[in-house]
């Protein structure tokens, strides 16, 4: 009468078990025949809730309580939601309703072979007739029950936290009925977590709603402390597409900072302990068990999608038995803030500041938010946040969600991408910073602060009112051009959201910024690590124009950085390969199955010297610009080993991820000689020109490439116009020299005729032929030459793709 097995629940049973047990019966019944692993349990219905109150005679006084609250009064919710959970705690459950608790216990403990085992009890809220409504995050869970009293105990405190100041605030927010909304009570055998891991996984991108990624984040330790923001889990992207035809698409790897855990405290119930610096430098997962449970979301996903006849995205919490090694999923809802199609518009930021942030963090949402600054030290103080205000604190829990509301924008201390603030500011779409480390010490109240999150991964917090534009853009009415448009792009973490822009792929991604902002360290102070700590380096006497004399400090400071980065790896090789391989697959991934265009390094010598131990290794030229770059570094003995770890790194992405829509791109090439010697490199490490669908373009930038076009494309696949670089070369004019600018552009005569070669033989040789420079999009009269001179393709920024568009089909 008053319990349901998770074998006799499904999706339709919301109204008596709530969504949560409904899931969990859904996937039960469902998933666990094709491998999905559930712990079992059953759920204590909505009607026992109801008969609790009716046959405990406080059902009225509850009603009498509520009615006198005032939920604008924070002292007035308080009382009145303590007497509530008061009343309910000291009335007992109805008898008929214990007995069946006791023997459904008593028979999920038989079935794992235990006297009184280990279970979670956890709050499933719903209503009769409000099936739809959700309550997610709004109650209580209850973990490492044990034994019939404590079990009985549990189930009255998951009764009284329907009554927690968080829950009668939204619930008033809603407009519901406080007395129609019941709890049923999810008792669940507990995964020995404690032991193991746990965490979260989404199906999608939770920052842009990118549909194709699976996103887990995991810590050590039952999972309830990933909410709580005091430390930084793993995260892992998994790339669905590739993943399904059967590769290791397991496109980035991030470690967290796990220095705490969550573990069963012998008294009942759970503790915090510590986390052994050895576990701390490991993932919480293996390779296999992150596919495993990427292939389970995927399942659960498509499950529900087929169930609800539209694309329905996962909120999945997952544990890892450290006792079994087994892995389960305890939860599943579905994700609420992308699963509307939002795909139809595009939202477009432009702030200009030449100010510095005063701060940085992770960036939540992708938009901008102003206001003055509100500290606010604990739940207590909440009611001075004024509406519009930046709520700044060390970190929020689920009781500070009813004033969330009202900040223009967020600002924590701790916390990562799934930590309590983040969750619910990207429901509410705020615009928030978690993990600025120094904000509360910083920030001042009545500050008036620029909170963006508009620039990637990064969220930037800047004193003062930086003004910005916010363009609306409907996609549908978005025209499509003859002329193919493309994306310039370096930074793998503004990849998902650009690629909801309209395009055709990517015609320029750029090493560059994964080379100096993620992996920061030269590529041949990795390669010759174990040298420079030994003190066996060699160094060549062209590195610079004296002896080279650097102290043993500046040594060990560049040693002590190269580890902390690289604390993962024992090989620094693998470092390198690693993350560059992760950078450039992520933004494949983002515009799969459209051809993307990658360029191999093209860092000058006083750039190259500018990362970790460059000096080590990067001659003085008294003009970089036309020095040591480009295709004459991957031959020359001193750096091929770097470019070999480039190689590597791009057949990682294609063969391991699966990303077959890489193609390659040399640059600065200043002899047909020179490409064929890359070339050959590049096929002695695995990737050869023509040989499972790899193209190779050359970049045409030097006069050299048009004058030597017809010799140039006999060993390449076509042309990328570089035109900044071309632009200098014909006119002589250096482009870091401000003073000569005025002699002339892109749109010089020479220059276009330059270009118009170019197109007219790449067309007539039927190679591919595009141009990655920003002029485009600064002259419009530029973009209509090439259009009519038949250029197959226009690579632009992603701030200018829209605009161009928009021009260039009006000229049309």
């Amino acid at each position: 009468m008053y319990i349901r097995w998770f074998k006799d629940i499904t999706i339709k049973d919301v109204p008596v078990v709530g969504g949560k047990n409904a899931s969990l019966g859904e996937m039960y019944r469902y998933l666990a025949p094709k491998g999905v692993n559930i712990p079992n349990g059953f759920a204590i219905t909505a009607k026992a809730y109801f008969d609790f109150l009716e046959k405990g005679g406080i059902k009225k006084e509850i009603g009498r309580i509520l009615k006198e609250l005032n939920p604008k009064s924070i002292k007035s919710l308080q009382k009145g939601g303590k007497a509530i959970r008061d009343l309910i705690l000291k009335t007992p459950l109805p008898k008929e309703v214990e007995t069946e608790i006791i023997k459904d216990y008593l028979n999920l403990s038989s079935d794992y072979q235990e006297e009184n085992t280990d279970v979670a009890v956890r709050s499933s809220a719903t209503a009769e007739d409000l099936p739809s409504a959700s309550f997610a995050g709004q109650h209580e869970t209850y973990l490492n029950v044990r034994g019939v009293e404590e079990l009985l105990q549990a189930v009255k405190k998951s009764y009284a936290s329907l009554f927690l100041d968080r829950a009668i605030i939204y619930r008033e927010e809603k407009g519901f009925d406080h007395l129609k909304i019941a709890v049923s009570t999810c008792v669940q055998k507990m995964v020995r977590s404690d032991t193991g891991s746990s965490g979260v996984m989404f199906t999608l991108d939770t920052e842009s709603g990118f549909k194709n990624i699976v996103v887990i984040n995991g810590i050590y330790g039952l999972g309830e402390l990933i909410v709580k923001g005091k430390i930084i889990p793993d995260e892992f992207l998994i790339f669905k597409p590739t993943l399904e035809k059967g590769y290791q698409a397991i496109i980035r790897k991030d470690l967290g900072r796990k220095t705490i855990k969550y573990v069963y405290n012998p008294k009942g119930g759970i503790k915090e302990a510590r986390v052994s610096l050895k576990h701390q430098q490991k993932f919480c997962l293996t390779d296999e068990e992150i596919l495993t449970l990427a292939k389970w979301g995927i399942l659960i996903e498509n499950h529900y999608s087929q169930k609800n006849k539209k694309w329905t995205p996962q909120d999945i919490e997952w544990a890892k038995d450290g006792k079994t090694n087994e892995l389960f999923i305890v939860q599943a809802r579905p994700e609420t803030v992308h699963s509307t199609d939002a795909s139809k518009f595009y939202q477009e930021y432009e702030i200009k500041t030449k100010k510095k942030p005063i701060l940085t963090g992770i960036a939540i949402g992708n938009k901008i938010g102003l206001g003055k600054v509100r500290l606010i030290g604990n739940v207590s103080e909440l009611s001075k946040l004024k509406k519009g205000e930046v709520l700044v604190t060390k970190m929020t829990d689920p009781d500070w969600t009813s004033a969330m509301p009202f900040a223009s924008a967020i600002i924590t201390d701790e916390g990562g991408k799934t930590c309590h603030s983040a969750i619910i500011s990207r429901e509410l779409g705020i615009p928030c910073i978690v993990g600025a480390q120094k904000a509360t010490k910083l920030l001042k109240d009545g500050q008036e602060v620029t909170v963006d999150c508009t620039s990637g991964a990064e969220g930037k917090i800047f004193l003062g009112r930086i003004p910005f534009k916010m363009r609306t853009y409907e996609l549908k009415k978005i025209p499509q051009l003859k002329t193919k448009i493309s994306v310039n792009i370096g930074a793998p973490e503004i990849a998902f959201q650009t690629s909801l822009l309209p395009n055709d792929g990517v015609g320029l991604a750029r090493e560059e910024f994964i080379i100096a902002e993620k992996i920061k360290v030269h590529p041949l102070a990795l390669y010759h690590y174990k040298k420079i700590k030994n003190g066996s380096l060699n160094v060549i006497p062209s590195v610079s124009e004296g002896p080279l004399t650097l102290s043993q400090q500046k040594l060990q400071q560049i040693l002590k950085q190269i580890e902390q980065l690289t604390i993962e790896h024992k090989d620094k090789r693998e470092y390198f390969i690693k993350e560059l391989a992760e950078g450039i697959a992520q933004i494949a991934a983002a515009f799969y199955p459209k051809e993307v265009i990658v360029r191999f390094s093209d860092f000058k010598t006083n750039e190259y010297r500018q990362l970790i131990g460059g000096e080590l290794f990067e001659p003085w030229e008294g003009n970089p610009m036309l020095g040591w770059r480009g295709a004459s570094r991957y031959y020359d003995k001193r750096f091929q080993p770097a470019f070999e770890m480039e190689c590597e790194a791009i057949k990682r992405a294609r063969d391991v991820f699966g990303l077959k829509n890489i193609n390659l791109m040399i640059p600065f090439c200043r002899t047909p000689e020179e490409g064929d010697k890359v070339l050959k490199i590049m096929k002695a490490k695995g990737l050869k020109r023509e040989e499972d669908g790899i193209k190779v373009y050359v970049m045409a930038e030097i006069p050299s490439n048009v004058l030597m076009i017809e010799q140039f494309l006999d060993i390449f696949d076509g042309m990328s116009i570089g035109s900044n670089d071309l632009t200098q070369l014909v006119l002589g004019v250096d482009r870091d020299n401000g003073d000569l600018q005025k002699i002339g552009d892109e749109r010089n005569e020479a220059v276009k005729k330059m270009i118009a070669a170019i197109i007219r033989v790449c067309r007539k040789r039927k190679k591919y032929v595009g141009i990655c420079g920003q002029a485009p999009s600064d002259y419009k009269e530029f973009a209509d030459f090439l259009v009519a001179e038949g250029i197959e393709s226009i690579s632009l920024n992603p701030d200018t793709i829209i605009k161009t568009i928009l021009y260039l089909s009006k000229e049309k």
